[in-house]
């Protein structure tokens, strides 16, 4: 599918998660269903080096990984360039306390799993941080996960 720039800003979806297949999943389904360019990376140090590089819209990390949690993620991300926003997809239960989402202002929301991949794309439309936010598209196929 080719996108015009001029549709989204020419901005992708960043997606961070350290599990291959999990990460496979959930990029095809946004890159179905995202009129924008999904990016994923299972090793977090890949993603923060190629940040520069890449015109990045929104990013979508897990919180549990083995080298760097998803907050320190977006703490790192945010060094980088403070004006991406994030979500954080996590399996866990969690509430962080106002000091550690005080020191992550770019994180916008947390997700918990199992969610379905509506929940996320809504999310990335809601804190795109420009006026041009991806559309959503949903399929007529009904064996599409919803």
């Amino acid at each position: 599918m080719s996108i015009s720039p001029s549709k989204n800003s020419g901005k992708i979806v960043l997606l961070v998660d350290d599990e291959f297949s999990y990460i496979d999943l959930l990029q095809q389904l946004l890159s179905d269903h995202l009129e924008c360019p999904v990016h994923g990376f299972t090793k977090p140090a890949d993603a923060l080096r190629a940040l520069p590089t890449l015109n990045v819209g929104m990013i979508i990390t897990d919180f549990q990984m083995p080298d760097i949690n998803g907050l320190q993620f977006v703490a790192e991300v945010q060094k980088v360039n403070p004006s991406i926003p994030a979500v954080m997809i996590t399996a866990y239960n969690m509430s962080f306390t106002p000091r550690e989402l005080a020191a992550v202002p770019s994180l916008k929301a947390v997700v918990r799993k199992p969610f379905k991949w509506t929940v996320l794309a809504e999310e990335v439309v809601k804190y795109w941080p420009d006026a041009n936010p991806p559309k959503v598209i949903v399929s007529k196929n009904p064996f599409t996960y919803k």
